[in-house]
């Protein structure tokens, strides 16, 4: 009897352990559990003398992961959004719900994000390092570099502000750190390394972000926002983007450059946007030599230099007993522009970062070919409204 006892008790034990292999981790503990030797009224084996814990030894790169996150993880926080969506036939309006990242620029509670991760919230809630939430009021955007600044009334000592660094001298192949909330999991590391450099990244608003740092480290739904770190812990870039079929990593992530972002935050914390310089003209198309004027915005900045675009002709002809007044579109007159402050203009976007990367009040010289001749037009750019 006692021998059928102590089989039928082995055949319940590994009936136990076999169901924690099929069912995973949720049962491990009840498993453990219902084997242990007091459960089964059997006295449990002495304990092995306890040893000391000895340091754990990390290796050199292991050490460099820790040292980052450790300096900078205070510094991110989960940003949660609510609003409304128009949906369906009718377009009845649905509620919607958005997360991302953010980092904690100053101590006066301003925060750095994408654009796209609070366009169009009614709720922008913050959470900090230690679990305090906090309401956030936007203080200002760039749609078209994607770039946002939140604030948040939080107490000084809670804020924990990250150090900015520079992307004018990055490499490829050097080591990066991406920080943020992927799928919601707080204050997530990732590691990878700047796989490219100088990428164009196209915005929502039809404008080109330039000089986009392409990465490897991982960076998910949730993710946007987050800084991207150096080595020594310093923000070199905001994690924007992805590439991906599936709406999960594939190994190419793309961030703003903290060069871009240091030329914009402070003029969205003091003015709640971005002042950029304006040409005054209105519209373009593109050709193979260049860009083709068709308008101009009237007593702008193009047209008192004296760039010439389509010209609207009024013509009366008879029509039988009667007069009528006809209008055509003469393009024979318009300029093509080459080139932008001594640079060749090809596209749309190629003028723009000619012209805004000055300031309103500067002169830019736009060299445009005008019946067959090529002419340098001095251009005193005006502010863009």
């Amino acid at each position: 009897m006692e021998k059928h006892a102590e089989k039928r008790l082995a055949r319940k034990n590994r009936v136990v352990w076999e169901g924690v292999a099929v069912a995973g981790w949720g049962l491990v503990l009840l498993a453990v559990g219902a084997a242990c030797p007091q459960a089964l009224g059997q006295e449990p084996p002495l304990a092995p003398p306890a040893q000391p814990a000895s340091p754990r030894q990390l290796t050199p790169d292991e050490l460099a992961n820790v040292r980052v996150y450790e300096a900078v993880n205070r510094s991110v926080v989960n940003v949660n959004t609510k609003g409304t969506v128009a949906a369906g036939l009718f377009l009845f309006e649905v509620p919607s719900e958005g997360a991302g990242s953010a980092s904690v620029i100053d101590k006066q509670g301003h925060l750095l994000t994408n654009y796209h991760v609070v366009e169009g919230a009614d709720e922008i809630q913050v959470m900090l390092y230690d679990g305090s939430a906090y309401e956030a009021s936007l203080i200002g955007f760039d749609a078209a570099t994607d770039v946002a600044v939140l604030r948040i009334d939080a107490p000084s000592e809670l804020l924990e502000p990250v150090v900015f660094g520079t992307s004018a001298d990055l490499l490829v192949g050097q080591r990066v750190f991406a920080i943020g909330n992927p799928f919601g999991l707080e204050r997530t590391l990732t590691t990878g390394i700047i796989s490219s450099l100088n990428r164009s990244l196209p915005t929502k608003a039809g404008r080109t972000i330039k000089s986009i740092i392409q990465t490897d480290a991982a960076i998910n739904p949730g993710n946007s926002g987050g800084p991207l770190l150096d080595s020594q812990g310093l923000l070199i870039g905001m994690n924007t983007a992805i590439a991906s079929r599936t709406g999960q990593s594939a190994g190419v992530g793309f961030a703003i450059p903290v060069g871009t972002l240091q030329r914009i935050v402070p003029q969205l914390i003091l003015k709640g946007r971005v002042t950029r310089a304006d040409a005054g003209i209105a519209r373009v198309f593109q050709t193979e030599k260049g860009l083709l004027v068709a308008g101009l915005v009237p007593g702008g900045p193009a047209e008192r230099a004296g760039v010439r675009g389509f010209k609207v002709v009024r013509e009366r002809r008879r029509q039988g007993p009667f007069m009528a007044e006809f209008t055509r579109v003469d393009r024979s007159g318009a300029d093509t522009i080459l080139a932008g402050a001594g640079t060749a203009i090809k596209t749309v976007d190629d003028f723009l970062s000619a012209v805004e990367t000055r300031k309103p009040g500067e002169r830019v010289l736009v060299t445009v070919e005008r019946e067959g001749r090529r002419l340098d037009i001095p251009v005193v750019l005006d502010e863009a409204s």
